[in-house]
């Protein structure tokens, strides 16, 4: 049984190996979605009602803070690595839909992958830009002809999410959300140097590569000081 809780009104699901996620989504019709403390902290409720009917994992250290401060067993699981995790597992007995960032990111991936994992079934692809009632329901159209599986959604938060939960209920399959997992698989962009990662600290190499993104990381203030106070 895998445990949740909680976390400021998101439900959180606390995986204790990437495995054990794995084993959980096998077959599920749901939407994974990285929790981190911007998400925990975030004041919009139509995303919230999202994430917990759905599946929340924790994508940020402060996210597996907040679930071992309530005794559950966690560990960070990055969203950027997790859905190759998911190719890897089942490339050979799912299909596939990509959604997401531009034409030739989405080629580019489409392209690696389909080197990396050569009997891959990718049923479809398109860029993220879907700007009209008439691409959304061309795309409805597609995933209901087709059918996939599993369909990755990079687009960033929250509009993946709110894409994801219109599709989802038109067409039953497990989702992802990916925000720039595209870019950075594709090679368009770089992932923070192990340093950071292993030191949890890719939130100030993306500050310090995009320092516009400096009141978005505030939010991080707060969430500790929230988190020491134990009100999370």
């Amino acid at each position: 049984m895998i445990e949740k809780t909680m976390l400021r009104n998101v439900e959180t699901y606390a995986f204790s190996n990437r495995q054990e996620f794995l084993n959980f989504i096998d077959n599920k019709h749901k939407i994974l979605i990285a929790i981190n403390a911007e998400k925990i902290l975030k004041d919009e409720a139509k995303l919230k009602i999202i994430i917990n009917k759905n599946i929340g994992y924790s994508d940020g250290v402060g996210a597996v803070m907040a679930l071992k401060q309530k005794g559950l067993d966690a560990v960070k699981i990055s969203g950027a690595e997790f859905w190759l995790d998911i190719v890897r597992r089942f490339y050979k007995e799912k299909t596939f839909y990509l959604i997401g960032s531009s034409q030739e990111v989405i080629e580019s991936t489409v392209a690696k992958l389909e080197n990396e994992f050569q009997s891959i079934n990718i049923l479809g692809y398109r860029n993220g830009y879907i700007d009209h009632n008439a691409e959304k329901e061309e795309l409805v159209n597609i995933l209901t002809d087709k059918k996939p599986d599993i369909i990755f959604v990079a687009q960033g938060t929250p509009r993946q999410e709110y894409l994801m939960d219109e599709l989802i209920k038109i067409h039953p399959a497990l989702y992802m959300g990916l925000g720039g997992s595209f870019d950075i698989y594709s090679g368009t962009k770089k992932r923070a140097p192990k340093f950071f990662l292993n030191w949890h600290l890719e939130w100030f190499y993306r500050l310090l590569k995009e320092p516009t993104r400096f009141r978005r990381q505030l939010v991080l203030i707060k969430f500790f000081i929230l988190l020491k106070m134990g009100r999370l």
